[in-house]
């Protein structure tokens, strides 16, 4: 596996110039996409087609915090995917206890059906849920600076890494009881997306 950073000619930061990012992806794109490559034999085509693969799967995890944030971790876990770590933290026990009140009103949604007074609430409840994961997400941003520093240093970043994870284990929770408050709603998620990042 190629790592996404390097693809790019990257170090392994967090901090990013993300128009700098923009700009080498838009080289690359068209240095290896497979229309540039059309005279060429089978091998070189295939091959072309692959590293345009790899760009457009780089750039999409890196040109975002919180994507680029979640690859990071892979990689320093050693998968290297980008995908879930299946050692994943499970969600802070206040966070859960918070979220076991609006799970009896979806609950409650469910069982009696939608009126006037329980839409307005799970309304009310999805807008703090939605405003609340703004604010995590960031404070998650803002320890970005201090992983680089880290970084540079060749501190121990392993309680950082933790703290990361957990951070990225809350959110994902919330964005769960946010996406079955609007599904309780009767609204499309695809147009609540404020609290959804790639």
């Amino acid at each position: 596996m190629t790592d996404y950073f390097e693809v790019f000619g990257l170090e392994r930061k967090l901090g990013m110039d993300v128009s700098a990012l923009q700009r080498r992806f838009y080289a690359l794109s068209r240095e290896h996409h497979p229309d540039f490559h059309q005279l060429a034999g089978e091998e070189e085509q295939a091959a072309a087609l692959e590293r345009s693969a790899l760009v457009n799967r780089a750039y999409r995890a890196l040109r975002d915090p919180l994507s680029r944030l979640a690859y990071l971790i892979s990689v320093e876990n050693g998968t290297g995917t980008g995908e879930a770590d299946s050692a994943r933290p499970k969600p802070p026990m206040d966070l859960l206890a918070e979220m076991l009140e609006i799970q009896e009103a979806l609950e409650e949604a469910k069982t009696s059906g939608l009126n006037l007074e329980t839409t307005e609430r799970l309304a009310r409840e999805r807008q703090h849920l939605v405003d609340r994961q703004a604010a995590n997400d960031a404070s998650i941003v803002q320890r970005f600076a201090e992983w680089d520093r880290v970084k540079e240093m060749n501190g121990d970043t392993a309680p950082l890494l933790a703290w990361f994870k957990q951070a990225l284990a809350g959110r994902a929770y919330l964005r769960t009881v946010i996406d079955d408050l609007s599904e309780a709603l009767g609204e499309d998620q695809e147009r609540n997306v404020s609290h959804r990042r790639h």
